[in-house]
């Protein structure tokens, strides 16, 4: 079954279409277009034109070579133009009805040679096959949108695709400078199915009006380095689709992450599908604009009303390096700052890899020697937390254990001064607990700064219940003084971050536990198609697989939901000692310093 694929036809001309036949005309491919509108045609076709005069422009291929692309370019509103074909690519709508519809045409029309591709990213590439003449030529070929940037393109196969097809469209994926991951038959396949669960639960969180779109969207932008939050991500990518997705993934799974958020369905039936239609969860310009304008949702720039406590000094609690990095935040940003370890030389010793980060700044020409001496100079190493008396800002940054930070918000009730503001750094643990260990809840806040803090830009503001407004306004203004971004959030297992974060990670480690895909195909599927910077397991070992497991715990004690259960794998290698990249193994092996 040796095919050279030569000549290719693409059914469904829409965005996800038009990107796939530029991608195939412009490496040499004959391609045939085919769509029952003749305007989807007209502006494929248009589509192709522009962005061939664009690299013309930009002296990426000349006039001659642009000549022979649109050439190889032939639309048709009819099926029967792609008899000629050796691989047809159908990117129709996402309905069972339509795509089998198409491919029963296609059987009629085609040479028996001729293999057959879907394009979808939730229905069942295996039901589709099935009622094929020719199944064993039927396998599924997922371009990611779009098409002609994006690198990833995942080829599925189900149980009845010969390994020569594969093989074949494989081939194909890598001449057009594509990586192809080869996944087997479930909705979502490797990226949509761990992407589209946190996309999901984004979507819930803002309908629970736990945090707004906006403070949900920076978080994981900028706790995360993704290119988009989730919300924006969902506008983009078509409310009604992601809601399709996920109801396949749901009747597949029965697991309650992928059952669509209400919000999904109510926006989606009210045809408030995203950029596409001019408003989902925001709204844009115009229907296709990807410019948002206000909307009622918009944030005031006026800011709060409320006026904050003044902040001329803060004491960081804490040796480690989230303490030091916090009192290198505020040192740097003119604050006189006091580090309390529970030694001097522990304070001694924070203080001197403050004094080495700051080195490192000058060497990268992001600090001056006067900068550094002066931050220095504001920082106070001290073996004690008397020495918190005066502090207008108390930051502890101690170790992620509930009794430890209750007793130490116990001594500094005790020994910061009246109208003091207290914060911890948890990532996890209930705020309002610690804010209970003193006298003054109202007076203690959560403020989540993300390691390394002198670079993370991110603080999740976290107030309890009880919380004063105006230590919520003393925070939040704080954040702007050292240059980081502040977002709001309910005092909840997780907070923005964390609560949409390690759920996806925890799913990605149970696609490995079911021998679904391997850890590097689901890595390279993440970075290449969903834009992490990382992919899961690499994460996961940075992180910490002792540290991953501990969140993973609190969420599922606090949400009491059996899709957050920790992977039994994650237990396991926690439990043989395997952490990750601090312990030389974790997922992967690494080599010892």
């Amino acid at each position: 079954m040796d095919t050279p694929l030569s000549t290719i036809a693409v059914v469904g001309l829409g965005t996800m279409g038009t990107g796939i036949t530029e991608v195939l005309a412009r490496a040499g491919h004959e391609v045939i277009g085919i769509d029952v509108s003749d305007t989807a045609a007209r502006q494929a076709v248009a589509a192709l034109e522009a962005s061939t005069a664009r690299a013309v422009r930009r002296e990426r291929i000349t006039e001659e070579e642009r000549g022979d692309v649109l050439a190889r370019f032939r639309t048709f509103a009819d099926l029967r133009a792609a008899a000629e074909a050796e691989l047809v690519i159908e990117v129709v709508p996402e309905s069972y009805e339509i795509k089998q519809q198409v491919f029963r045409e296609l059987d009629e029309i085609v040479s028996p040679t001729t293999i057959l591709a879907t394009g979808t990213n939730a229905l069942s590439v295996t039901r589709l096959a099935a009622e094929s003449l020719r199944p064993e030529r039927v396998l599924g070929l997922h371009f990611f949108n779009p098409a002609p940037a994006m690198k990833l393109v995942q080829v599925v196969s189900s149980v009845l695709t010969a390994p020569p097809a594969v093989e074949a469209v494989t081939a194909l994926a890598r001449s057009l400078g594509k990586e192809p991951v080869a996944v087997g038959d479930r909705p979502g396949f490797v990226a949509d199915g761990l992407l589209f669960g946190y996309l999901n639960q984004a979507a819930a969180m803002y309908e629970a009006n736990y945090a707004s779109r906006e403070d949900i969207d920076a978080a994981m932008k900028l706790g995360c380095g993704l290119p988009m939050g989730p919300l924006a991500l969902l506008d983009l990518i078509g409310i009604d689709t992601a809601r399709t997705v996920l109801e396949a993934m749901y009747a597949e799974s029965q697991d309650r992450l992928h059952a669509p958020a209400p919000v999904l369905r109510q926006l989606s039936d009210a045809g408030l599908a995203g950029r596409k239609s001019g408003r989902g969860f925001y709204t844009y310009e115009e229907a296709g604009s990807r410019r948002v304008v206000p909307d009622a949702l918009t944030p005031s720039a006026d800011g709060t009303a409320v006026a904050g406590r003044t902040v001329r000094s803060v004491g960081v609690a804490g040796s480690g390096t989230m303490a030091s990095g916090i009192a290198e935040v505020f040192a740097k940003s003119g604050y006189d700052v006091v580090l309390a370890a529970r030694s001097q030389e522990k304070a001694d010793t924070a203080k001197a890899r403050i004094a080495k980060s700051l080195e490192r700044s000058i060497a990268k020409g992001r600090l001056t020697a006067e900068a550094r001496d002066g931050a220095l100079a504001r920082i106070t190493a001290a073996g004690s937390l008397d020495a918190f008396a005066d502090v207008d800002l108390a930051v502890e940054a101690v170790a992620e254990d509930l009794a430890v930070k209750q007793q130490l918000f116990g001594t500094l009730d005790k020994v910061c001064k009246p109208g003091a503001v207290l914060a911890t750094t948890t990532s996890s643990l209930p705020v309002v607990a610690i804010a209970r260990a003193t006298s003054r809840p109202q007076d203690v806040i959560g403020m989540h700064f993300f390691n390394p803090a002198p670079a993370m830009k991110l603080v999740e503001v976290v107030r309890t219940v009880l919380t004063a407004d105006d230590v919520h306004a003393t925070v939040r203004e704080i954040c702007s003084t050292v240059r980081k971004h502040p977002v709001d959030c309910g005092d909840r297992a997780g907070f923005i971050v964390n609560a949409l974060l390690f759920p996806y990670l925890n799913n990605a480690i149970k696609m490995v536990e079911e021998h679904y895909a391997t850890l590097d195909d689901i890595d390279a599927a993440m970075k290449l198609g969903g834009g992490y910077p990382m992919g899961p397991f690499e994460l996961l070992d940075v992180v910490g697989l002792d540290v991953s497991l501990a969140i993973e715990k609190v969420l599922h004690s606090e949400f009491r939901d059996p899709g957050l259960a920790p992977a039994p794998l994650l237990e396991h290698l926690v439990a043989a000692g395997c952490l990750g990249r601090k312990t030389g193994r974790g997922f992967r092996e690494y080599a010892r310093r």
